[in-house]
């Protein structure tokens, strides 16, 4: 139905961080609520939008706010700590100025959707008396130790293993990065332990996740809080097939090498290539970059690896060309319809969770190479707890050396271990697509929310 034919009861502001992996989880949720009866817009920094590829089709309207960076976003900041300060400086006046210009359209905003790292977000939704929600697009587990540590109760500097509830006992380095190692990045660290500084002041808490996969997280925090899980967010083709054309996040912010990927890809044989990405954000040392390469190569398996272009200066000298009858190399991929087809048998990621959803949701096992921030947690989660995968250690200096990556790699795809990491990772698929599928927890709890004041 064309959208400015429809009639909605509520109206919601959806404001997502401005990087893609954060933008794209909540438009995905906002699609979900759309389909409910609720208009949805999502506010987007004036950079964005001026960088993004989008779906001309898609039900969700798209207003701007500035971050103070107009031309240049993130990358036009002196630091992180400039950005951030000066996002929440700029950009709470002109969200404000937003809500202000939607209040005299025909459809005034009723709720604030605010992406948990921006917490001034409360503030101004308050101001305008409306109902404000924050949405965490990363784990119940990591975000329950960046909890603890903003209230107190987990010391820094760490010293020793780590308990915290709802969680299985960790080690230091199984941490977020700006945790286990206290002081690096200090603009980031203080903006993800800063979410829960005034988080309970929120009237509902969302999380991108699902139940059963962090039940003993959910249950802790759930008994505290307003919150409810209502992932996974991706496309619904992918899992319960009830939104109708819903195929794509609907916003990229790199061209994909789609036609190329795919074509590649369609004659090779079931589970037979490893897809390789460290996501829009993660850069590899050269030293990394060259000891992955060796890997790949020495593995023999047919491999898709995704270098951004400037980054691509770092591969060893021809191995394009000694390995191009059995690899393809793109400067960005189309990840959903990369991981779809059964060809792929492994995904080496840096376990991102929006790219631990996205293997999940397609069953697809990993070999995680965890980097930063929320990485390392999420991959002890991915080989410990979920089983769907292994982690490639690195060594003392940082870098997981070819012959590991081999090894990981011939784990997954071949022999007993590989069949039984498989297994579970089907056994995800089909929770997460229960989850999400009607009647299914995820499912109503979006329904809940929907009737409680949104």
């Amino acid at each position: 139905m064309e959208k400015e034919k429809r009639t909605y009861k509520s109206h919601v502001l959806v404001l997502p961080y401005p990087a893609q992996g954060h933008i794209n989880p909540m438009l995905q949720f906002s699609k979900r609520l759309v389909s409910r009866g609720v208009k949805a817009t999502l506010a987007n920094t004036i950079a964005i939008n001026k960088s993004m590829h989008r779906d001309p089709n898609s039900l969700i309207d798209i207003q701007t706010y500035s971050d103070g960076f107009d031309e240049g976003g993130f990358g036009q900041a002196e630091s992180t700590e400039i950005y951030l300060s000066r996002l929440q400086e700029v950009g709470s006046k002109t969200f404000a100025d937003l809500i202000k210009k939607l209040r005299d359209s025909d459809f005034p905003v009723t709720a604030v959707i605010y992406d948990g790292f921006l917490t001034w977000a409360l503030d101004v939704a308050k101001q305008f008396g409306l109902f404000a929600v924050v949405f965490f697009t990363q784990s119940c587990a990591v975000n329950n130790i960046y909890y603890h540590v903003q209230r107190g109760l987990l010391p820094l500097p760490l010293k020793s293993s780590v308990s915290v509830p709802g969680l299985p006992l960790l080690q230091v380095s199984e941490t977020p990065s700006f945790i286990s190692i206290w002081g690096s990045y200090p603009g980031f660290s203080h903006l993800l332990v800063n979410q829960f500084s005034n988080f309970d002041e929120a009237d509902w808490i969302l999380y991108n996740s699902f139940y059963k996969l962090e039940e003993e997280a959910v249950d802790w925090m759930a008994k505290r809080w307003r919150l409810r899980t209502i992932g996974p967010t991706l496309p619904s083709m992918y899992l319960d097939k009830r939104l109708e054309d819903d195929k794509h996040y609907g916003i990229n912010l790199f061209e994909p090498d789609t036609t190329a990927c795919l074509n590649w890809l369609q004659d090779k044989p079931s589970g037979s290539v490893v897809y390789v990405s460290f996501g829009s954000m993660a850069q590899l040392g050269a030293a990394q970059m060259e000891e992955l390469a060796w890997g790949l190569k020495a593995s023999n398996y047919y491999f898709l690896w995704v270098i951004r272009a400037p980054e691509q200066a770092k591969l060893p000298e021809n191995f394009k060309e000694e390995t191009s009858d059995k690899s393809l190399v793109v400067t960005w991929s189309p990840q959903l319809e990369v991981l779809a087809p059964e060809s792929i048998g492994c995904f080496v990621t840096h376990c991102g969770f929006n790219s631990v959803l996205e293997a999940l949701s397609f069953g697809v096992p990993m070999v995680a190479m965890p980097q930063w921030t929320d990485q390392p947690t999420n991959a002890k989660y991915v080989e410990d707890v979920w089983k769907m995968g292994i982690r490639a250690m690195a060594d003392e200096k940082g870098v997981v050396r070819r012959q590991v990556i081999e090894h990981c790699l011939r784990q997954v795809m071949e022999g007993e271990k590989g069949k039984e990491i498989k297994e579970n990772a089907i056994k995800w698929k089909n929770l997460a697509k229960e989850a999400i599928s009607e009647g299914g927890n995820s499912d109503t709890n979006i329904d809940e929310f929907k009737l409680c004041g949104c």
